[in-house]
C-alpha cells in the first residue's frame, strides 16, 4: 500500500490529477459548451481588435464585339437562287446601307459561289449583328420586301418560319394547286387576310410557304394556312375572328370580316 500511494504523490506533484470516474452524457455535453463559449469570446476578442475592411464589389467593363470575339473574324454565307440574282442587284444599295452603317459589318456578293458573304470587322459592336443581318439578307432571298425584312434589323422579337404544303397534307397534280389557289385566293385576297389580320407577312413560292412575323402571330397565321390546306374554308374566317381580340371586341369590324370571308368561301 505505501508504494502505491508515494506513486500517487509523485504523480499529483507532476500536475496530473487522478479520475476516479467517467462523466456521463451531461458532462461531457456540458464542458463541449463551455468550451465553445470560450472559444467565441475568444474569436471575438480578436475581431474586435480588426479594422473592418469594405468588401470590393468586382466590376466588369461591357465587352465589345471584337472583345467577345477574340479578335477573330465570323462570317455567313446566304445562297442566292437564279431567280433572285436581279432582283438583289435591284435593291443592293437598300440592303447594303442598315447592314454596313448600322450594324458595322461587311458585306459582298461572290460571283463565283453566288452566294452573299457577310463578316465581323474591327467595327462590329453588337454580338447578334451578325445574325440579325444574315436573317435580313435570307428574308430578302425568299421573297419578301426589303422593308418588311429591315423589321428584322430593327426588332428582336420577329423570326422565320417555313414549311412545305405536301407537309401539312400529301397532295400532288391538281389536288395540290387548288390547295396553293385557296390559300392565295381570288387577286390574292385571301393572303393579305390573313396577313392584315395575323399581322404577319407570307410569301407563297410553289408549294413553299414563309411566314415572317413574331411567334404567336406567326402561329395564328400558320394555323389558318393549314385549314385552307385540308379545305376548311369557313373554319379559317371563324378562327380568324375568334382569336384575334381587335376584331372580336369591336362587333362592327368583325361582322365585316365575316361576312368577307364567307365571300372568299363562295
Amino acid at each position: 500500500m505505501e508504494p502505491e500511494m508515494e506513486a500517487q504523490n509523485a504523480g499529483a506533484e507532476d500536475g496530473f490529477t487522478q479520475v476516479t470516474h467517467k462523466g456521463g452524457r451531461r458532462a461531457k455535453k456540458r464542458q463541449a459548451e463551455q468550451l465553445s463559449a470560450a472559444g467565441d469570446g475568444g474569436d471575438a476578442g480578436r475581431m474586435d481588435t480588426e479594422e473592418a475592411r469594405p468588401a470590393k464589389r468586382p466590376v466588369f467593363p461591357p465587352l465589345t464585339g471584337d472583345a467577345f470575339l477574340g479578335g477573330k473574324e465570323e462570317t455567313r454565307k446566304i445562297p442566292v437562287p437564279a431567280n433572285r440574282y436581279t432582283p438583289l442587284k435591284e435593291n443592293w444599295m437598300k440592303i447594303f446601307t442598315p447592314i454596313v452603317e448600322h450594324l458595322g459589318l461587311q458585306i459582298r456578293f461572290n460571283l463565283k459561289s453566288r452566294n452573299v458573304e457577310i463578316r465581323t470587322c474591327k467595327e462590329t459592336k453588337d454580338v447578334s449583328a451578325l445574325t440579325k443581318a444574315a436573317d435580313f439578307v435570307k428574308a430578302f432571298i425568299l421573297g419578301f420586301q426589303v422593308e418588311d425584312a429591315l423589321a428584322l434589323i430593327r426588332l428582336d422579337d420577329l423570326f422565320l418560319e417555313s414549311f412545305e404544303i405536301t407537309d401539312v397534307k400529301p397532295l400532288k397534280g391538281d389536288h395540290l394547286s387548288r390547295a396553293i389557289g385557296r390559300i392565295a385566293g381570288k387577286g390574292g385576297k385571301t393572303k393579305f387576310t390573313i396577313e392584315n389580320v395575323t399581322r404577319t407577312r407570307i410569301v407563297l413560292a410553289d408549294v413553299k410557304v414563309h411566314i415572317l412575323g413574331s411567334f404567336q402571330n406567326i402561329k395564328m397565321a400558320r394555323t389558318a394556312i393549314c385549314n385552307l390546306i385540308l379545305g376548311n374554308n369557313l373554319f379559317l374566317g371563324y378562327f380568324l375572328w375568334k382569336e384575334n381580340r381587335e376584331f372580336r371586341t369591336r362587333t362592327t369590324f368583325a361582322n365585316q370580316f365575316k361576312l368577307s370571308m364567307l365571300e372568299i368561301a363562295k
